[in-house]
């Protein structure tokens, strides 16, 4: 089945980013001229994704107006002779058919990937987070749907880190059955670094089968008092079997300031317009 659907949970506050983000959701800070969800959506509506859900909470009205019509700002444009430019914003409100759910209550990813169960219905989908960024060839998803076209199971996005950063991640137990790709035996969630059964962490792109949605439902608060989805999914593993993806790309996380950083600089040295300038601002600041 090729899977059309996406979810994106967007509810979380962004704490890392404060004061930025006391009234601008984390989602919407600009990475040069597009805020960084919008980055997440291009990725996922190249990879085929045609609908997606974005599961928000209070404050992250900013959203669903970045990706509705603006007639008015459309309308602006073209009597300023700036077709190119209402085009551009046009062309964010048709990307994909958008749709919008409340996560009333802050209770971690696996509770927000539930609050999806109603959209999904019984077709397999796939969740991407708005903060990680990831430049690569063939988008990341894309490469995660051809994992999961090959072997139908459920397929997770892994990136190896420095085992002294795996605590921050959750991480999987996995045999190699090709390049890249892995049969995955056992998750932890943020384990200790003498218990992480490996560098492999789970990074913030997954397809997952509805068959996840009755343990969510039934699952306890796990670490951090929140539902978490690797526990889920680790049940899920006792009768799906799941399969890892090691992407290639540079994946940025944008929820951290230095990995902000990283990203904006990366993009704007691959912008022409602004690539010779900005590397001549760097060598006068590092000289």
């Amino acid at each position: 089945m090729k899977i059309k659907k996406a979810v994106f949970p967007v509810a979380g506050m962004g704490t890392r980013f404060l004061p930025a983000t006391k009234a601008s959701p984390k989602e919407m800070l600009p990475l040069i001229d597009k805020p960084l969800v919008q980055y997440v959506v291009e990725e996922a509506v190249a990879s085929g994704i045609e609908q997606i859900l974005f599961v928000t909470g209070r404050g992250k009205r900013a959203i669903e107006d970045h990706f509705d019509i603006a007639f008015e700002l459309e309308s602006v444009l073209n009597e300023k002779g700036k077709s190119h430019e209402a085009e551009e914003v046009r062309n964010i409100a048709d990307m994909a058919s958008m749709f919008y759910v409340r996560q009333k209550q802050a209770l971690g990813l696996g509770h927000a990937i539930l609050c999806a169960r109603e959209f999904v219905g019984d077709e397999p989908f796939a969740v991407l987070l708005g903060d990680d960024i990831i430049d690569a060839g063939q988008p990341c998803l894309g490469q995660l749907l051809d994992v999961f076209e090959r072997h139908g199971g459920p397929v997770l996005a892994l990136e190896q880190v420095p085992m002294e950063n795996i605590s921050a991640y959750g991480c999987v137990k996995a045999n190699m059955l090709s390049e890249g790709v892995y049969q995955v035996t056992d998750l932890v969630e943020k384990p200790k670094r003498e218990d992480a059964p490996s560098d492999l962490a789970i990074i913030g792109r997954y397809v997952l089968t509805p068959g996840i949605f009755p343990i969510l439902e039934s699952q306890e608060p796990g670490k951090g008092g929140e539902i978490q989805l690797t526990d889920a999914i680790r049940k899920l593993s006792g009768g799906e079997e799941i399969y890892g993806c090691r992407f290639d790309g540079t994946r940025y996380d944008c929820g951290d300031k230095l990995g902000f950083l990283k990203a904006t600089v990366d993009m704007a040295l691959k912008r022409k317009e602004i690539k010779e300038e900005f590397v001549q601002f760097l060598r006068a600041k590092i000289a």
